[in-house]
């Protein structure tokens, strides 16, 4: 009687939660998964899943789910892609071609140097062959949509040939003209031309702060200028993301140094016995290297150079770093929901865009070669695009239109999204992007082509021989920031305009790797030596 009165009792817990239980109401079948690949945080997903849900079902009638892809930051993002095609690619050329794989074919198919012209000759090349079969196939990495990032990495993938027009620039060409998506602003694109690619939201980079912090090291002015993280009493308060592992960050050293750049253009331009190529070209290599030695200060007071650019914004915000350098929405709005949570820190954090040091750059998306639902991939990057899609970036959780819980405070690139109708349902009404007085203007020929070599530089300059560089910076400042000491730590003899341009592109650019990791070592030795033999003529410095 017991031993059935337990199995009862027993019976009952375990079955009176289902019997009790609401109805539950079966999930909707999906009729459509698109694939995105994206670097775009979780509140992002969350937003745009159930906005292209909800947009989608009212268009088709039909229940869509989006499989994001989240691999890291948007390199890791186009290696993955660049690995996935390459597999693809050769599976494609052997099995379904029947030709025989070779490195002539590996390098060739995906390289924007060979541009096959016109059909194809008998006498054509096995390199121009390759290329012609990647450029007219539908080979897939799987994956629908690219979705996020640097405008760097999308314009490679387009060159390289693995995104293709979506067909949106036909579909609404009302949406293409300078008072709804500019072709370009502040000299950089915000679209392809060919239709490969469309800018979605507008990014700038600034450095996010902790006052506590500041209080704590004597700095009395809050951060209004790059020039600021070179201060002295920074020393090991300055979070950095490596700009190797970083598009985003890789942009702010960018502009950084276009801004030196500028500022040197400003001060030759005044020459008239001059013509304007001779002191264009004085400036750029100059203001290259002013920019390079303001990055090697900065990079000598951090704390570290993480891998991913979320972390240096959660240091500031726990005061374990006084500042950091990080892309404009993680500093206005996305970290300071976490402050607010950290004690009420909100108050102590604060946010700022130098704005003649900052760009506006296009957050990309794309569609990529053979998605395998090209529809449902355009009718997405349609949402993104109309302002149902725009609104969701800007608009406060809640109102009609806008996200329904998560804030996001980034900038949409539609113009016509600034207007006045739409100011109350705003997180940020006061800010408009395009109305800015007096904004850095990008010169892609200035540092365009040798982006992905100059996070080299800086990586193998304050990363690689970082101990070296922190004890020599922390002797200089000790000794009176003796001028001698200075002018050997901040020797860029190795690194000028000119390197950049030659050997050091041309050994990033080798089909044999090795000749980067020889050339890195090369340069660290180079460094290393100077940051010690800096160090050492500020020790003997009279005091």
């Amino acid at each position: 009687m017991q031993r059935a009165l337990i199995i009862l009792a027993l019976g009952l817990t375990l079955g009176l939660p289902f019997y009790l239980r609401p109805p539950q109401v079966s999930a909707p079948r999906v009729a459509q998964t698109l694939v995105v690949i994206t670097p775009h945080n979780e509140a992002i997903r969350a937003e745009y899943s159930r906005g292209f849900r909800d947009w989608y079902f009212a268009r088709t009638g039909q229940h869509v789910a989006i499989d994001w892809r989240v691999i890291g930051g948007t390199s890791e993002i186009t290696r993955f892609i660049e690995s996935e095609y390459l597999a693809s690619f050769q599976r494609y050329w052997t099995q379904q071609l029947g030709r025989p794989w070779s490195m002539a074919v590996q390098g060739a198919f995906a390289n924007a140097a060979w541009q096959p012209i016109g059909p194809a000759a008998a006498t054509e090349t096995l390199e121009l062959s390759a290329r012609r079969a990647f450029l007219e196939s539908s080979v897939s990495c799987g994956i629908d949509v690219f979705f996020g990032g640097g405008p760097f990495d999308f314009i490679r993938q387009a060159a390289a040939g693995r995104l293709i027009d979506s067909g949106l620039k036909q579909q609404h060409p009302e949406w293409f003209q300078d008072d709804v998506i500019p072709a370009t602003f502040t000299g950089e694109a915000y679209w392809d031309p060919a239709g490969l690619w469309v800018g979605s939201v507008l990014s700038s980079y600034g450095m996010i702060y902790n006052r506590d912090a500041y209080a704590r090291l004597g700095i009395a002015a809050e951060p209004r200028s790059w020039e600021d993280l070179q201060d002295p009493k920074l020393q090991g308060e300055v979070a950095l993301c490596d700009p190797t592992k970083s598009s985003s960050i890789a942009k702010a050293f960018e502009n950084i140094i276009q801004q030196q750049m500028q500022l040197r253009w400003e001060q030759l331009a005044t020459d008239t016995s001059r013509d304007r190529a001779s002191w264009e070209s004085q400036a750029v290599a100059e203001g290259w290297v002013n920019g390079l030695r303001l990055v090697q200060r900065v990079g000598a007071n951090a704390r570290y150079f993480t891998d991913t650019s979320q972390k240096p914004p959660i240091d500031v915000i726990q005061g374990n770093s006084a500042v950091g350098l990080c892309i404009d929405f993680y500093g206005r709005g996305s970290y300071l929901a976490t402050a607010r949570r950290v004690n009420g820190a909100a108050d102590r954090i604060g946010y700022f865009s130098p704005p003649d040091g900052t760009v506006l750059s296009a957050d990309p998306i794309a569609v990529l070669r053979g998605a395998p639902h090209f529809s449902v991939a355009q009718a997405f990057m349609e949402y993104v695009l109309s302002m149902d899609g725009q609104k969701l970036w800007n608009f406060k959780a809640g109102v009609p239109g806008g996200p329904a819980r998560y804030e996001l405070r980034r900038l949409p690139i539609r113009r016509d999204f600034y207007r006045a109708e739409f100011a109350t349902g705003r997180t940020d009404p006061s800010v408009n992007p395009y109305a800015a007085t007096n904004p850095l203007i990008y010169h892609p020929a200035w540092t365009g082509g040798i982006v992905a070599e100059m996070a080299f530089v800086i990586r193998v300059m304050c990363l690689d021989t970082h101990l070296e560089l922190v004890e020599a910076w922390r002797e200089i400042i000790k000794a009176g920031l003796p001028p001698a000491a200075l002018a050997v730590m901040s020797d860029l003899t190795s690194v000028s305009y000119a390197e950049m341009q030659g050997r050091i592109k041309q050994a990033l650019s080798a089909k044999d790797k090795v000749e980067a990791v020889r050339l890195a070592r090369e340069l660290a030795a180079i460094f290393r030596e100077q940051y010690l033999k800096a160090a050492a003529l500020a020790r003997a410095t009279p005091r």
